[in-house]
């Protein structure tokens, strides 16, 4: 295994994702929806911690919305079983009728 030489914070992912900040927070804020030890918390402050993710767990995060997204059933089926912020999930659900 390579060693990780950088980490991309979560607003960059958003970013080149393409995807709701929050929604990925809410997917990666479960351990268990990616593989174990590739999220790092840094810690820029006491109060300040940013979410980041190695280019292994971008590309898996990547792979699991664009598989889910393939129909609008399967995309929302993802969203309620990943993403349990019953609030962010109908933000969603409402951006992804427009």
């Amino acid at each position: 295994m390579a060693a990780v030489t950088h980490v991309c914070a979560i607003d960059y992912v958003a970013k080149m994702l393409g995807e709701d900040v929050a929604l990925l927070e809410a997917i990666i804020s479960n351990g268990d929806n990616l593989t174990y030890g590739n999220i790092v918390s840094v810690y820029a402050s006491s109060d300040d911690v940013i979410s980041s993710l190695t280019d292994d767990r971008i590309d898996e995060l990547n792979d699991m919305i664009q598989t889910a997204r393939i129909t609008t059933k399967t995309w929302n089926e993802f969203l309620d079983d990943f993403v349990d912020d019953a609030n962010l999930v109908s933000r969603i659900k409402a951006q992804s009728l427009r």
